[in-house]
């Protein structure tokens, strides 16, 4: 088994947390010894049954524990990417948790510091990047590309061949078009219908999805490399996805 502590003590975080045990009751893996957060107000106390043992720049000095980021939400959904950059650790340094309920279907590959939760789907050759936050009951269909810190709420359903560009969120409830692609940190709302391309960098919602606005985030730092994963680029799955992938 090997330390993992989580960065963030929010809901994403705490349900993360809920993952490691499911993953733990099934094949004992990680020791989870808790969160990492820069609020000063919330050390020493506890979230979820874990402490919170201090600000994030406390990992630099664990060098032997792994660690998943789990931190952002729709008014900050690059906050993720930010913090990764911040910390510049090794990928070996991630872990990649995926719930014991999710069905990661053959040719399927995820990148370390990736989280599926409950019941989450991917049917065949899917390919998710890193740091990505794929929330309970999303469906992802075959040739699906989804890059580096893409947020996916809960129960969104992607058609076939869909591509979600570094840093985009889909909010909860959300369908996409087969063929479709979200552009560069753009934002599909809740429950919209998107049957056309998404360009980077904006807010579309509703049924059909039109354009709202302009994203209004804060941008991350300069040079930063956020990837569209390559068809044939092999993301390492880290061992408890084995208890998840069909054959």
């Amino acid at each position: 088994m090997r330390d993992l502590v989580i960065v963030g003590a929010g809901g994403f975080a705490r349900e993360t947390a809920a993952a490691v045990r499911a993953v733990n009751e099934l094949r004992p893996t990680w020791r989870l010894r808790g969160f990492l957060d820069d609020d000063p107000a919330l050390h020493g106390t506890e979230r979820a049954g874990l402490p919170i043992l201090g600000a994030i720049d406390q990992l630099t000095e664990m060098s032997a524990t792994a660690t998943v980021v789990c931190v952002g939400n729709p008014r900050n959904y690059l906050a993720r990417q930010r913090i990764v950059e911040r910390l510049a650790l090794p990928a070996e340094r991630y872990a990649t948790i995926l719930h014991p309920s999710a069905d990661v279907g053959a040719g399927s590959v995820i990148g370390p510091g990736t989280v599926l939760l409950a019941g989450v789907v991917l049917t065949a050759d899917v390919t998710v990047g890193e740091h990505v936050a794929v929330m309970p009951h999303v469906v992802l269909t075959h040739d699906d590309r989804v890059s580096d810190y893409v947020t996916v709420a809960s129960g969104v359903r992607l058609g076939g061949g869909v591509v979600l560009r570094p840093g985009a969120y889909v909010g909860a409830g959300a369908l996409i078009r087969e063929g479709v692609t979200v552009g560069d940190r753009s934002l599909v709302g809740m429950g919209s219908v998107v049957l056309r391309d998404v360009p980077a960098g904006e807010v579309w919602a509703g049924n059909p999805a039109r354009r709202l606005r302009a994203t209004a985030l804060p941008m991350p730092a300069a040079g930063a490399t956020a990837a569209c994963p390559p068809e044939t680029e092999q993301v390492l799955v880290s061992e408890p996805a084995s208890l998840n992938r069909r054959r």
